[in-house]
């Protein structure tokens, strides 16, 4: 009796199974929200076509810092101290500028510990993708507010927050992030097409998702829980996007569709709903973020681009060749150049 031959696996335009962007097996809790976004980023390499040895995961401290196990096992991955995973992304990608760096770090590990960091890498625009899995408490250590914890939610124990957030996203434009959105774990569409994006962006791309802690904080009262966040999203449009290594020559409507050309070529694109947004004007985007909050609204979506701005890269006038590839003949001076320079301070 013939038998039907097993079906080849599909692969992706580097020949590459989805099963080579794959990690190891969560040990995070089932239905937490950071799972979602392991998902989506795999997801987003396979169908991007990246090389997982060409990409590299630091990560902080966390239950969210745990999760680069989870995904691309091929690629390499640094936990660095508290808080300090901007320090390991910059100097990873002075060395070697070709490496995609997708660092992912926690509303704890960014927004208290890590704040400091976390403010001077979004003012140099380094290119990384830098992803905040924000569940408004420390899951690793009970449960207790975060930063980010809105005024008035509630832990589990009934104790009230009695400080406002810190809005990361309002803080990366501010401060000089080229790509800023917010995004929730379980909206996998939304999330893809904005890892797609962030892939195809050079620069600082700074993406907080709300990814409930279904352990701590998924009760009545808390404002990170999958309930609340269903009922207060507030969609700033619906976004899409076309790779350039795919077909863009895609009808668009000049009163509804807004496209941004990413730096490989690649298309953003940002169907208005709602409101006339404009993603390249830094100060609306603050403005937008403020009301949100003030209205109570989860807003989500891209707040703002600028594919225009220079790469930390680009204003060190780093050569094309990685730094960690160079000859030391190239990357140590000799003794005349010392003598040279002790004369010039005679």
């Amino acid at each position: 009796m013939a038998t039907t031959p097993a079906a080849e696996p599909k692969v992706n335009r580097i020949g590459l199974t989805v099963i080579e962007y794959k990690g190891g097996k969560t040990t995070l809790c089932a239905g937490c929200g950071h799972n979602a976004i392991s998902e989506r980023i795999i997801e987003a390499m396979y169908e991007m076509g990246v090389e997982p040895e060409f990409v590299i995961k630091p990560s902080g401290i966390g239950c969210s810092s745990k999760t680069p196990a989870y995904f691309l096992s091929r690629s390499h991955s640094f936990n660095a101290v508290h808080g300090r995973m901007p320090s390991i992304a910059t100097g990873a990608l002075l060395a070697n500028h070709r490496l995609i760096c997708i660092g992912v770090s926690g509303d704890g590990d960014t927004a208290s510990i890590g704040i400091g960091q976390f403010v001077h890498l979004m003012r140099r625009n380094l290119p990384i993708i830098y992803i905040i899995e924000d569940n408004g408490v420390y899951g690793l250590t009970k449960g207790q507010f975060s930063a980010t914890a809105d005024l008035g939610s509630k832990l589990k124990s009934g104790v009230l927050n009695d400080l406002p957030p810190i809005d990361t996203c309002a803080l990366a434009i501010q401060l000089g992030a080229t790509f800023v959105g917010r995004s929730f774990s379980g909206d996998k569409r939304q999330l893809s097409a904005m890892m797609k994006a962030a892939i195809a962006h050079r620069g600082t791309v700074m993406l907080d998702v709300v990814s409930p802690c279904v352990t701590f904080n998924d009760h009545e009262g808390s404002t990170k829980s999958y309930k609340y966040v269903k009922e207060h999203e507030e969609v700033l449009q619906e976004v899409s996007f076309v790779p350039s290594f795919e077909e863009i020559d895609v009808e668009y409507d000049p009163g509804t569709t807004i496209a941004v050309t990413m730096h490989d070529g690649s298309r953003l694109q940002l169907r208005k709903l709602e409101e006339d947004y404009n993603p390249t004007d830094k100060i609306g985007a603050i403005t937008r973020l403020t009301e949100a909050h003030d209205k109570g609204e989860v807003l989500t979506g891209v707040f703002y681009v600028n594919t225009k701005a220079p790469s930390f890269l680009d204003l060190l006038n780093v050569v094309d060749q990685p730094l960690a590839t160079l000859p030391e003949s190239m990357t140590r001076p000799g003794p005349e150049v010392l003598e040279a320079a002790m004369e010039e301070l005679r």
